[in-house]
């Protein structure tokens, strides 16, 4: 009876893995959709990861948020709902990446850093020249759409 305890748990261990293998691989894969982040006047287009955050995130599209600041280097607003997640160690932030923190905090980065804490990717600006200036000091109205 032990034995088959044994093979039951192995057989979970493995089906548990996969599909976070799979996730794994699937959150840093850019997919063809796009998106456009107004700031102000400033129009950046933006590439959604292909997971079903960034899915769950199009879904609120249009979206108007006023971000906070937070530490100089990033926006934050905390979702009404929580979006599905796969959180991994940020490592490498870089400027204009588009991240869930927890399982409602929608991040907008504007300066590049290396960090322990982990986020859900969800996308990232594929031109962020200007954000920095664009989202300023304080906090911000931002507008999240379709492209």
């Amino acid at each position: 009876m032990c034995f088959a305890c044994i093979s039951l748990l192995a057989c979970s261990k493995d089906d548990d893995t996969n599909p976070i293998q799979n996730n794994g691989t699937t959150n840093n894969n850019p997919s063809t959709s796009k998106m456009k982040i107004t700031v102000g006047t400033a129009v950046f287009t933006a590439t959604l990861y292909d997971n079903p955050s960034a899915t769950a995130f199009k879904a609120l599209f249009p979206l108007t948020i006023n971000m906070t600041e937070l530490n100089n280097n990033e926006k934050y607003f905390d979702l009404p709902n929580p979006l599905p997640t796969n959180a991994s160690v940020g490592g490498d932030i870089k400027v204009g990446d588009l991240t869930l923190y927890g399982n409602n905090t929608l991040v907008l980065f504007y300066k590049s850093f290396n960090t322990s804490y982990s986020y859900t990717k969800l996308g990232y600006i594929d031109n962020p020249t200007g954000l920095a200036t664009a989202l300023g000091n304080g906090n911000v109205v931002v507008k999240f759409e379709n492209n």
